[in-house]
């Protein structure tokens, strides 16, 4: 039988736990490993949801309730999986949910075919870096271009890229969490480089590590959001 969710200060400390052991915790009610978890995917998840829905609040709500899906379902996390990849399963699960609800067109992120999208290269950054900003100024001005360039990649490529190259994910993470074949991962990863390498040229790989920032103010709010929710719902892990 699960136990009721417990208070965060009621719990051990969670510093050092791996995540099978926080998830072994998460089972039993304890809502200070759950959110050591969140704390530790946060950044994944909202990046991952993020490269699906392209709105920061949306992405904010649908990470809440992919984590309140993930307490609830918790007990039938397997410990020889990875936990990132069934959270990212959780997530990307959600976010499409919400395209769907919505009306918007939804391509499958296994489908065999993917259109090509024209990156428009005549709109990207000066490639004289004479005419660029002050460094930081320049830096800041990428990341916010890479961002774009990001949203207007085909829709399953772009949730590759965003676990291949921001997330640094492996080719076989990122396999098992969308559900594709390896070589099928390779073929998206390196279009969509290619798509974005039209627009960014050499300025591209400056970009990548601020892309799609991920302030303590945000993963505050999200923990915080998630941890309300159990205490009202005084939900517990299903087994």
């Amino acid at each position: 039988m699960p136990h009721s969710a417990s208070t965060p200060d009621a719990a051990p400390e969670t510093g050092g736990a791996s995540d099978r052991e926080l998830a072994a915790r998460s089972a039993q009610g304890d809502t200070r490993a759950f959110a050591a978890i969140m704390r530790r995917h946060n950044q994944l998840l909202f990046r991952t949801a993020r490269s699906v829905l392209k709105s920061d609040s949306e992405t904010e709500d649908a990470v809440q309730e992919a984590y309140l899906r993930a307490w609830r379902a918790i007990g039938t996390f397997r410990d020889d999986a990875q936990l990132s990849t069934w959270l990212v399963r959780i997530v990307i699960n959600e976010a499409l949910g919400r395209l769907r609800r919505r009306g918007a067109q939804v391509i499958q992120l296994d489908g065999a075919h993917v259109a090509d999208v024209d990156p428009d290269p005549a709109s990207a950054v000066a490639d004289d870096p004479n005419l660029q900003p002050e460094h930081l100024a320049m830096r800041e001005e990428l990341r916010l271009l890479m961002e774009r360039r990001i949203d207007r990649l085909p829709d399953a490529y772009r949730t590759v890229f965003m676990l291949r190259a921001v997330e640094e994910m492996s080719v076989a993470q990122t396999a098992i969490a969308l559900a594709l074949p390896e070589a099928t991962v390779r073929t998206r990863f390196f279009r969509a480089r290619s798509l974005l390498r039209e627009g960014l040229s050499r300025d591209m790989d400056v970009a990548l590590g601020d892309a799609f920032s991920f302030d303590g103010a945000r993963c505050d709010r999200i923990v915080a959001g998630v941890l309300s929710s159990l205490v009202k719902g005084r939900e517990s892990p299903r087994s």
